[in-house]
């Protein structure tokens, strides 16, 4: 079963939600936090607090970490967040273009997510572990959602549907044209709900895997009540978009272009392609200001491997690894990640200015691929998703000095 409670979120006051809501504190350089912070309400002043200091602060110093406590206490103070008086769940939805996506804000158990019930398929960095246990442990909050999926369930499709059939809290459009909305369960919906939640097996961490490990670390280090659960978004399979997470390579590892190509030959079929690959097990390439699009020869993949048989997997393990030396991506300075939301020519335009050598853009992963790995026990390569549109942060937030019931 999965343990998913009501809380007491430390939230935005209603008409100030479009000012504090920001984007996540993982998505944005440097530069675009700074830029960020020009608002001064953005919650990017809790998430990256550096935002605050002079150029050049360690942004996982100590003293960044005192000043987004300073920062949040203020906002406690002046009331610009509000803690709620009862527990409950709380419903996020988003509108992007077409698609939407309605979610519940809960709190889940670091004991599921210790013996695996919340499951994950990411490996973790122990540095950005210790920065988000670091910025939790010295705020005494979880400030950041943990983006889970679950599998698709009628009975609480149906209880989701009733509690958004009131006017929501508040109801923004943010600077990318996303449109954000946040309803307050009733009370006499909570029940429910908890027990809609506990007749699914299983949780899956869809993005937020250092989030979910820091909560861990701090429970395991206090081991209260407070910390024993971690604050995070659950959305259906069925509503999620999952778009592809591209590579940029920034040389060919030594190889002319011929020579690369003659050594891509011998796993991959090439042909004249298009910018996106239009079905799963496909690839386009960029190199030399054209597209290519790139099979696996038959017998390449073996299609019974949950893992092995993933794009981001056949790519690294026939093509980046043994032909581009790009043994590790997760550490490799050679290689960058695009997200699918930036569109084709964030590939092709480093290759076209000399500022890389060859762009891959892949078929998005389905969020079966990812269910299956997670069932399995196994990972995924690193940066194999991409979800939009993203949650943004400060939509509420966990006190960990506040009683949740």
């Amino acid at each position: 079963m999965a343990d998913v409670r009501p809380f007491r979120a430390l939230r935005p006051r209603d008409d100030l939600a479009g000012d504090i809501i920001a984007p996540p504190y993982d998505v944005l350089s440097d530069a675009e936090a700074r830029a960020e912070a020009v608002r001064p309400d953005s919650f990017i002043h809790i998430t990256r607090a550096e935002v605050d200091l002079p150029l050049g602060t360690d942004a996982h110093g100590d003293v960044c970490y005192a000043k987004a406590r300073t920062n949040l206490d203020a906002w406690r103070a002046d009331g610009r967040m509000i803690l709620d008086q009862q527990a409950t769940y709380y419903l996020y939805g988003q509108v992007m273009g077409e698609h939407r996506q309605v979610g519940v804000l809960a709190a889940c158990s670091v004991d599921e997510y210790d013996r695996g019930i919340i499951k994950k398929h990411e490996f973790t960095r122990p540095d950005k572990e210790d920065d988000r246990t670091k910025h939790m442990e010295c705020l005494d909050a979880q400030v950041g959602l943990v983006f889970l999926a679950h599998r698709a369930h009628a009975g609480l499709a149906a209880l989701v549907a009733d509690a958004t059939k009131a006017p929501a809290a508040w109801h923004v459009t943010t600077d990318d044209g996303v449109e954000h909305k946040l309803w307050v369960c009733p009370q006499g919906l909570v029940e429910p709900i908890r027990q809609a939640f506990a007749e699914l097996p299983a949780l899956y961490v869809a993005d937020g895997h250092h989030r979910s490990a820091a909560a861990s670390r701090v429970f395991a280090h206090r081991r209260d009540d407070a910390s024993s659960t971690f604050i995070v978004g659950l959305f259906p399979d069925n509503a999620l978009q999952v778009m592809a997470y591209n590579r940029v390579v920034h040389d060919l590892n030594g190889h002319s272009e011929a020579e690369f190509l003659q050594a891509v030959r011998q796993d991959f079929q090439i042909d004249p392609g298009e910018p996106v690959p239009d079905q799963r097990g496909v690839f386009s390439m960029y190199l030399d200001g054209a597209w290519y699009r790139l099979r696996p020869r038959p017998g390449l993949v073996d299609p019974t491997d949950p893992v092995a048989s993933l794009d981001a997997s056949v790519l690294q393990d026939h093509l980046l690894a043994p032909i581009l030396g790009i043994a590790d991506p997760r550490r490799s300075d050679r290689i960058s990640f695009v997200g699918g939301i930036r569109g084709s020519g964030a590939l092709s335009a480093p290759v076209d200015q000399g500022r890389a050598a060859v762009a891959f853009h892949l078929f998005p992963t389905g969020l079966d691929q990812l269910f299956s790995v997670a069932d399995a026990g196994h990972v995924m390569p690193p940066k194999s998703t991409w979800f939009e549109p993203k949650l943004r942060e400060g939509v509420a937030i966990r006190s960990l000095a506040a009683i949740d019931n």
